[in-house]
């Protein structure tokens, strides 16, 4: 299996089209329908069913589709970081992160990295623990920067000076809004929405055990999303704070759940990976802030 043909196979199930497919790849249609043909004969597997005007994955197409694009990606990384052995001025940073305003820790030491290598690019990729630990195994990120507790066995860590609370994000005008804090026990009756990604793992130990018993109304994935459906009364959003503007301007607030619901944050990698000296530059300095930040 070459990766030129998974480059072929990538572009012409996102297009849809041979045709389309062929224009962009800079190659004859014929000639990507025979690369194709044999990869499935290779396969021993139909990745295409075949219309008039468009093609459409098969089951196996999806599942090599994603595994194509994990290799595909992984190649590009190593190419990336062997291009930027000799002289090194920049390379790529790739990090998972969960959604916290403690990730400003890191964008400090993005900021500085930046200002001294011009070439030096980060990429961040949004996600709940288990995708982005997911992706860290995989080898196509970095590092990891989680707000729940994971099996930390197979990663090396660095505990962030930072930490989250939940609690409610709800309308001022709501009843619940009077209380500087709200008891665990009365989120049961109320229209909850929810993170999808961890609507049940990543939860508190006690949200977890009595899930049955939650109104959720909504399932979200995207915080913003969740803010404009509290704004307009839909539910409450259970989350962390600090994520959606809840100021004086606001009609939203912030309400944290008592008994207190803290998780610490951490940056994670694997312990057997051999760090590139982009991902060695940012380890030191986060490190580096993080001590400052503990310092005063």
């Amino acid at each position: 299996m070459e990766l030129r043909v998974l480059r072929y196979f990538v572009e012409a199930a996102r297009e849809e089209s041979m045709t389309k497919a062929a224009g962009k790849l800079h190659v004859t249609q014929p000639t990507l329908s025979k690369q194709i043909k044999e990869l499935e004969e290779e396969l021993g597997q139909k990745l295409f069913v075949r219309g008039n005007y468009q093609i459409h994955l098969t089951t196996e197409g999806e599942i090599l589709y994603q595994r194509a694009l994990d290799i595909l990606e992984m190649v590009d990384l190593t190419a990336s970081e062997f291009a930027s052995m000799n002289a090194f001025n920049g390379g790529d940073v790739y990090l998972g992160c969960a959604e916290s305003d403690g990730i400003t820790l890191v964008a400090k030491a993005v900021k500085q990295l930046q200002a001294e290598y011009e070439h030096l690019r980060f990429h961040f990729f949004s996600g709940n623990a288990e995708t982005v630990c997911e992706r860290l195994d995989k080898g196509l990120l970095d590092f990891a920067v989680v707000v729940q507790n994971v099996d930390l066995s197979k990663y090396a860590c660095m505990d962030l000076p930072v930490s989250d609370r939940w609690g409610l994000i709800l309308r001022k005008d709501s009843p619940m809004a009077a209380r500087t804090v709200i008891p665990v026990e009365k989120l049961i009756g109320l229209p909850l929405i929810v993170s999808r990604q961890g609507a049940t793992s990543e939860m508190p130990k006690w949200l977890q055990k009595n899930y049955d018993r939650l109104q959720i109304v909504v399932t979200y994935n995207l915080m913003f999303n969740a803010a404009i459906l509290a704004r307009e009364g839909i539910g409450y959003v259970l989350g962390f704070d600090k994520l959606v503007p809840t100021g004086a301007d606001s009609m939203l607030c912030f309400r944290p759940i008592a008994p207190a619901m803290i998780y610490p944050m951490r940056l994670i990698w694997r312990k057997e990976q051999r760090l590139s000296k982009a991902a060695e530059l940012f380890l030191k300095t986060l490190e580096r802030i993080c001590k400052e930040e503990m310092s005063g």
